[in-house]
């Protein structure tokens, strides 16, 4: 970031000759110099996008494809470490490590990289990935990334090892101060599918680690495809040109996506100069030190310890792996957190300093070298220009904090941060005043309200304290909440606006660390000689391996926060433990194994489904040990932000109160007649019209009650044994191509006919056409009981009235669950799969609407037939006014997407049982086929708004641009919801008070329900 017009690398380019240029956005092959490499290892797919606007500091997250490096330098500033390799480091301002961000903008960088993601894998290849994050610096990043992908398992590396646990793969990072990392998941079997790997780092600077990781990981873990996810992409051509060779060797894919682009020139001594301009400054603060004993008693706050109350069982981060379920519920636990510690920061103790006030602290040393300290000698071979800055009088107030001393000598001799002098140089004093500030002689400071709260994260420990910060952001009001976490990196410290870490804090490891003792760091925690920079509160968040003494220690971290701050909070999350030693699950969480063996025969009941096993043969696969359900608010947040679809989960199944089963029993009493009428008559019809043996084939699962309806008339009223199968249709993504090969290995595929239940707008009878397009042996057209859209032209009636079926789930359609697509369950050879509910047995009536249809039979074969000669006299084009009437609704109600227009009592059935209803449109004058509709709407919280022009009985509205936010704690939908949860995360700006009160002015209608998120959701 930028103070005041200065690049906070502006102080090592001035000194090393370092430069950064950018080139723009990397999207998996894009012009902006995404390289995607091809199976084969050449260049890849070239994409058009030429930048995007991204959401880096002020002005995105660098995607804007800018020449010169403006973007780079927003993302980015520059320091120097003590590191023989690599005297440089990159500072990323986005990152949330060495310099203090606001949550959101450091939690939406990644979660837009993972959308970014998503669209570069397609919906079934990012079903199956799996996202790793390196440790330390990333490890927060790749949770993120995770989130915007929604549905993918997440796991960093870590260099921190755990009894019991066994190590799966590691890998060495060859420039950085600590290398070896090791992977840890609870299941050994995290890394064994055969989809996508998502590796996630801060930057992509010479690609050595990625070369490291993938040939680590590809000789045990095989896989054709790699995507890899960095903030920058800084490779040489040198560096890229290896990546290729190594992706042809490899025979893989790699995709790079990253938010921005560049290169780093560096001068061919800066190893050399680097190191001598570290020693010289490194020197003169020991010097320092040496001059400015420490004396008297620690000060500062006392450490207040907050219980946040962790969701028991959900994992501190992503060492031993990471699910969506966790994250969850984790969401669904950070208000409560959150109110526990804006609880215990509503008050400033009486005793805080003054944001100038005199810094005393144990011997966690606040370490810097005032940008306008006296220089010393510039090292032999250079101009005084590549020493350290000389005096410079109008300069401002040069902090004094102590500087690093060898740890031996922390650990041994305690001491303190020396009080500033008096006057107007003293660095940490009171401006113009005696240390201490407006209160003489560091008298107490009058009391305060908080302005400026840190919330400190630990080392590996990034994600949790991330989304801790995140929800105290918006538990505080007009309090400016910022996030960073401690380091094992080294990195020189130096006040000035120009560098990009500050200052330092110094104190010993507390984790009891598998390579020995050693320092740590906390950087531009210390507000310096800038006091607008002061924490007036923070909030320390460790696991619970590393609340150790050394942590609570006169010279540990806690002691050196507690002389900067005016309180200090301690939460500490519990360490997760896999079971020792780790079992693998015979479940695991989504990352199933893999099915690619076709299943050669139809599955049937008693073993699948409560149905006889001559009533139907389900071309399926079993996933019934296979946990699949989510809540139906998070379903709907998943499928509306596009993270998900909605085949590859299940709704939690719909148990009906008993007054529900008695609305049912007397609507399928007073229907029966009807439907078997209306069955008589499309059965007749394809008999006459399709094929004298025709093969009924239903769309599981609304379309198999009338399938098995269909077989019983044909039964009875012609003698036939017709076979009759239940296949799988999925909006979105097609018809099951493995259960078509069967279908047309056993039978003439001129004979199939395709039966539904009823049509609403016709999505799913344009996705068959579309489907069967590249089979035309097929015949696309399906025959449905009722079809109120006018979307086909074989059918029993096309009226809109209550199919009663359609007021239950599996209950009435043999115990068998919606149909699941899902890339990890589910190979090309493999036909979909459903879940046997066999729990609700009790409550299947299954039988019992087809019995109570079926005896309606004899007394309605005169009408049906009479229906079907009709029929054939009859022009029955589709006409699509269902369709149209769709349309014409969504742009009335500012719904913007027609999949959330559910048309017909069927559909507006399956809306309140499945989805989040956000209103129910009634015909006026409806009647007794509503009734059912009225009572689900009454049990929602959904009103029900009567029309004079509707085409059917009655229109579902899915709530549009829903969040869990738009339910009530009871479940019940409300009338406004704001963006989904990761547009809010990824759009909340620095102006907390302007967002609210755009939310403050957000109204009742669809289209101001997306306040300022207003987007248009793809019709998928």
């Amino acid at each position: 970031m930028s103070v005041d017009n200065v690049w906070s690398g502006q102080w090592v380019a001035d000194r090393l000759g370092v430069r950064l240029a950018g080139g723009g956005v990397r999207d998996g092959g894009g012009t902006g110099g995404g390289d995607g490499f091809s199976a084969v290892g050449g260049r890849g797919r070239q994409g058009a996008d030429g930048g995007r606007d991204g959401d880096g500091g002020p002005n995105g997250d660098g995607g804007r494809n800018v020449h010169g490096g403006a973007e780079l330098r927003e993302l980015l500033g520059l320091a120097l470490r003590r590191n023989p390799k690599r005297a440089h480091l990159l500072v990323s301002n986005v990152l949330g490590k060495h310099v203090p961000q606001r949550p959101a903008t450091v939690h939406g960088a990644g979660v837009r990289l993972g959308r970014r993601v998503r669209e570069l894998l397609g919906d079934e290849a990012a079903a199956r990935a799996v996202v790793l994050g390196y440790a330390e610096t990333a490890t927060g990043l790749g949770h993120s990334v995770a989130d915007g992908l929604v549905l993918a398992p997440y796991l960093h590396s870590t260099r921190r090892p755990v009894p019991g646990v066994a190590t799966v793969g590691g890998f060495e990072e060859e420039h950085s101060h600590a290398t070896s990392h090791l992977l840890l998941p609870e299941d050994p079997g995290f890394l064994a599918s055969t989809g996508p790997l998502v590796l996630v780092d801060d930057e992509f600077s010479t690609g050595r680690t990625v070369l490291n990781t993938i040939a680590a990981l590809h000789r045990r873990f095989p896989r054709d495809h790699y995507v890899v996810v960095a903030l920058v992409d800084m490779r040489s051509p040198e560096d890229r040109a290896r990546l290729d060779a190594f992706a042809a060797d490899l025979g893989a894919r790699v995709d790079l996506v990253a938010a921005a682009a560049g290169a780093v020139h560096l001068p061919d001594d800066v190893l050399e100069r680097g190191a001598e301009l570290v020693a010289a400054y490194e020197a003169a603060a020991g010097a320092r030190e040496g001059a400015t004993a420490p004396t008297g008693p620690p000060a500062g706050p006392e450490t207040t310890r907050v219980d946040l109350g962790w969701p028991e069982g959900v994992p501190d981060g992503g060492r031993h792996g990471f699910t969506p379920t966790h994250r969850a519920r984790l969401e669904a636990a950070l208000p409560a957190m959150a109110t526990r510690l804006a609880a215990e920061l509503g008050e400033t103790p009486d005793t805080c300093a003054a944001p100038g006030g005199t810094a005393l602290a144990g011997a966690a040393s606040a370490d810097t070298v005032p940008a306008g300290h006296t220089a010393p000698v510039a090292p032999a071979g250079h101009t005084a220009s590549d020493a350290p800055a000389a005096p410079d009088a109008s300069a401002a107030p040069a902090a004094s904090a102590a500087p690093d001393a060898p740890a031996d000598d922390l650990a041994a001799t305690p001491r303190r941060a020396a009080p500033a002098p008096d006057g107007p140089g003293g660095a940490l004093g009171g401006p113009g005043g005696a240390p201490g500030g407006p209160g003489a002689g560091g008298a107490p400071a009058p009391h305060r309200p908080l302005r400026r709260v840190l919330v400190l994260g630990f080392e590996e420990l990034m994600y949790a304290p991330l989304r801790i910060a995140e929800a105290l952001d918006e538990a505080l009001d007009g309090v400016e909440v910022r996030y960073s976490t401690t380091t094992r990196s080294p990195v020189l410290a130096v006040d000035d606006p120009g560098y990009a870490i500050r200052t330092r804090l110094t104190f010993p490891a507390h984790d009891d660390p598998a390579d020995g003792p050693g320092p740590r760091y906390a950087y531009n925690v210390a507000p310096g000689a800038d006091p607008d920079r002061r924490f007036d509160a923070v909030v320390a968040v460790v696991d619970s391996a590393a609340d150790t003494p050394a942590l609570h220690a006169p010279d540990g971290l806690l002691a050196g926060l507690s002389a900067h701050t005016d309180r200090l909070v301690l939460a500490v999350v519990p360490s997760y433990r896999p079971q020792t030693p780790p079992t693998p699950r015979t479940v695991p969480e989504r990352q199933a194994p893999p099915m690619h063996q076709p299943s050669y025969e139809p599955l049937r009941g008693p073993d699948f489904s409560s149905y006889a096993p001559e009533e139907v043969g389900w071309l399926l696969q079993d996933f019934s040990h296979v946990t699949l359900e989510a809540p139906t608010e998070e379903r709907e947040e998943a499928i509306q932000s596009g993270g998900a679809h909605y085949a590859e989960s299940l709704p939690v199944e719909y148990q009906p109160n008993e007054r529900y089963q008695e609305l049912f029993r007397a609507a399928l009493d007073t229907s029966a007649a009807r439907i078997a009428r209306a069955v008589g008559a499309v059965t007749e019809t394809v008999l006459a019209e399709r094929s004298p043996r025709p093969v009924l084939v239903s769309l599981a699962r609304a379309g198999t009650p009338v399938g098995v309806l269909m077989r019983r008339w044909a039964r009875h009223a012609h003698g036939l044994d017709l076979p009759h199968y239940a296949i799988s249709i999925v909006r979105g993504r097609g018809i099951d191509t493995a259960a078509l090969r069967w279908l047309a290995d056993h039978h003439d595929p001129s004979d199939v006919v395709f039966v539904d239940g009823w049509t609403g707008k016709g999505a799913i009878t344009r996705e068959l056409s579309d489907a069967l397009a590249p089979y035309p042996d097929f015949d696309p057209r399906i025959a449905v009981l009722a079809d109120p859209g006018r979307c086909v032209d074989t059918y029993g009636t096309r009226d809109d009235f209550l199919v009663p079926s359609a007021c239950l789930n599996s209950t009435v359609s043999g115990l068998i669950s919606r149909t699941v697509l899902r890339a990890d369950l589910v190979g090309p050879n493999d036909f979909h799969g459903a879940k046997y509910y066999r729990e609700l047995a009790g409550a299947d009536v299954s039988e019992y609407f087809l019995d109570t249809v079926s005896a309606r039979f004899a007394e309605v074969a005169e009408a049906a037939l009479a229906d079907a000669g009709r029929l054939a006299a009859t022009d029955r084009t589709p006409t699509w006014e269902g369709w149209a009437a769709v349309e014409r609704i969504s742009q009335e109600y500012g719904i913007h997407d027609v999949n959330l227009v559910k048309p017909g009592v069927g559909e507006t059935t399956r809306v309140l049982l499945r989805r989040v209803p956000w209103k129910i449109l009634a015909q006026r004058g409806a009647g007794a086929d509503l009734d059912h509709v009225r009572l689900l709407a009454e049990q929602r919280g959904v009103p029900v708004e009567e029309a004079d022009d509707l085409p059917y009985t009655c229109v579902g509205l899915i709530h549009p641009r829903y969040t869990r936010g738009a339910t009530g704690a009871d479940g019940k939908t409300v009338g406004t919801a704001s963006g989904t949860t990761a547009d809010r995360t990824a759009d909340k700006t620095a102006d907390k008070t302007a967002d609210k009160a755009n939310t403050a002015n957000t109204a009742n209608t669809a289209d101001k329900a997306a306040g300022r998120h207003e987007r248009t959701v793809a019709a998928r």
